[in-house]
């Protein structure tokens, strides 16, 4: 072999191996995202999304349901947001050099009965949707009265990283 052989053979060698490593890397990200996707599906009721649960149901009341439980979701914010006001009033007067006991423990109190009453609210409505429907599409939309805790799912479509769709159970 001459020069000139051994310069495009290794080129040649050099343009496959690199082929080779971005197929792999390709593999192995393309694999997590689909083993990522799978495990999103398979996991316990309150780590899906209101609308991962929503989009199981019969197409023909899908909308019907989503329209209806966002609704519920807007008349229960004001609540919410009481109740995340509540608790940052607390927290900042415990922080400040006027803590009064007595005030931030009913500030939480206060915190608490509005988080009930939004929770109240959705609970209720959620209810009265699933009283709406066949027992296969309640049995479907019956994970949202199981979920507890803050459940955020960010979704790319979404505005300002907010969590895609009223959590109805929160």
């Amino acid at each position: 072999m001459n020069a000139r052989s051994l310069k495009i053979a290794l080129a040649a060698s050099v343009a496959l191996n690199l082929f080779a490593l971005a197929a792999g890397a390709t593999l192995l990200v393309g694999r997590a995202d689909v083993e990522r996707r799978i495990e999103a599906q398979h996991r316990a009721p309150r780590d899906r999304s209101f609308m991962t649960v929503v989009e199981g149901l019969d197409p023909a009341v899908r909308e019907g349901v989503r329209d209806t439980l966002r609704a519920s979701a807007r008349e229960a914010r004001p609540d919410f947001e009481e109740a995340r006001l509540k608790r940052r009033q607390a927290t900042a007067l415990v922080r400040s050099t006027n803590f009064d006991p007595a005030r931030v423990s009913t500030l939480l109190d206060e915190s608490r009965a509005a988080e009930l009453r939004g929770r109240a609210r959705l609970e209720a409505d959620a209810v009265a949707v699933l009283a709406t429907l066949e027992p296969d599409d309640r049995a479907a939309l019956s994970e949202i009265l199981t979920r507890r805790g803050r459940t955020v799912v960010r979704d790319k479509g979404d505005r300002k990283g907010r969590a895609a769709g009223p959590r109805a159970g929160n």
